[in-house]
């Protein structure tokens, strides 16, 4: 075969930290076990943005946090989960028993230096809005400072990620077992 023109073929090797390797070994692991289907859905944010327009200056004047699309979306899946138990459920290969959970832990896509990483927003279900928010903040900041813990992305049963921010309109997402969902899409 002819050579390509012009341009290096070099190449650059990087160890990856403990941190990548785990999610590598674990999203490789759904790939290869976990049966997937990705549906797209749209869906009218109409109130949801004027709501958010209307109450954005005082909720951030009173809890020092902005009123984002996400608390809305942590909120919605919660109740979901709560109302379809099974879906919050998941599966104890070794017992061989169905676990049901009576708390909600929804994980949340934030960015990071080093790409996407997806801590757990523990019992929801107890959350306002303003929790949902000073939560989100506080582990995006540990994101980018890299200080965000093994544990502190370990145990969802909902993930919730947002390719918006990249510019994405839609994408596939990968479980991260023994996850049951992922809600992915933009935000307005």
């Amino acid at each position: 075969a002819p050579a390509p023109a012009g341009g290096s073929r070099g190449e650059t090797r990087v160890k990856m930290n403990r941190t990548r390797q785990r999610i590598a070994e674990r999203l490789k692991e759904a790939q290869n076990t976990a049966a997937c289907l990705t549906t797209f859905q749209e869906c009218d944010m109409g109130n949801l943005m004027e709501m958010r327009k209307t109450h954005k200056d005082e909720f951030e004047k009173t809890h020092g946090v902005k009123l984002g699309f996400m608390s809305a979306f942590v909120a919605a899946s919660t109740a979901a989960l709560q109302e379809i138990p099974a879906v919050n459920a998941y599966i104890d290969d070794a017992a061989k028993e169905l676990v049901y959970r009576d708390y909600c832990d929804v994980s949340v896509a934030v960015a990071s230096p080093a790409g996407l990483v997806v801590p757990v927003l523990r019992n929801t279900e107890t959350m306002s809005f303003a929790d949902i928010e000073k939560n989100i903040g506080a582990y995006a900041a540990k994101a980018r400072d890299g200080s965000l813990s093994l544990e502190e992305m370990s145990g969802g049963s909902f993930t919730i990620s947002n390719g918006g921010v990249f510019g994405s309109l839609m994408g596939t997402p990968i479980l991260n077992p023994p996850q049951s969902g992922d809600r992915a899409g933009p935000c307005p």
